[in-house]
């Protein structure tokens, strides 16, 4: 199988599973409160990428040398990790799965090409074309469409 085609399958299976996460969340922060409950998916979430490093990943490298790393890139991902999981957590529940997943999409587009033409955290420079402004204009009517009822 080629690789394009199946890394675009394997991404497409993990967005599957990433509509699960709010109303899982959310159902957790009705137990719990909306920030525990993003502090639990967070905190089994990173058993699970330890247990999954030291049987698969050789362990952890060499941690020292993120200290040449700006500081941007050691607390960005998690940052926006967390404000993702505790922003749906409480979404979910006014937008639905359906809402939730469009809304996210539509702004992971919109912010991705802009990344993309800024050529941003070390990406190529790529242009903003009428086929992404359309893609993304097309994204951002489906999130009307899901989110009315």
């Amino acid at each position: 199988m080629d690789r394009t085609v199946l890394a675009t399958l394997t991404t497409a299976i993990a967005g599957g599973l990433v509509a699960l996460q709010p109303p899982l969340n959310a159902r957790l922060s009705d137990t719990v409160g909306s920030l525990p409950a993003a502090a639990v998916s967070f905190m089994v979430g990173t058993v699970c990428l330890v247990t999954l490093a030291l049987i698969f990943g050789g362990g952890f490298g060499d941690l020292r040398s993120t200290g040449d790393l700006p500081w941007y890139y050691l607390v960005g991902g998690g940052l926006v990790g967390a404000t993702y999981v505790t922003t749906v957590l409480i979404t979910v529940q006014s937008l639905g799965a359906g809402g939730v997943t469009a809304a996210t999409v539509a702004g992971q587009l919109t912010a991705s090409i802009l990344i993309d033409r800024a050529g941003a955290l070390g990406l190529a420079e790529r242009a903003i074309t009428p086929g992404r402004l359309v893609g993304v204009a097309f994204l951002v009517l489906g999130v009307v469409l899901v989110v009315r009822h």
